[in-house]
């Protein structure tokens, strides 16, 4: 029985991770304005939250334009997070 909570969990840390680093991005993108794909720290945030934005691509290719990608992807990941919490305390 430990098993499954311990996936969920794990699966709910790196969910948690991509938003928090989605939220960074943002976060930097208004501080630092044009020159933000010269900062190192904006670099890495695109690093971590890469593959969900690539999977929503995939999921939604023409449905969305590349500017509300972010957004989608964010509200995702939270619903994401917060059904995998829901799953937690079931288990």
């Amino acid at each position: 029985m430990a098993v499954p909570l311990l996936l969920v969990s794990i699966l709910r840390a790196c969910v948690e991770l991509a938003g928090f680093a989605l939220l960074g991005q943002a976060i930097l993108a208004l501080l630092a304005g044009p020159k933000r794909a010269a900062n190192p720290i904006y670099r890495l945030f695109q690093i971590v939250a890469g593959p969900p934005i690539r999977i929503v691509r995939w999921l939604l290719p023409s449905l969305v334009r590349d500017r509300h990608l972010y957004w989608i992807t964010f509200l995702l990941l939270f619903c994401l997070w917060i059904a995998l919490a829901w799953l937690k305390r079931r288990l």
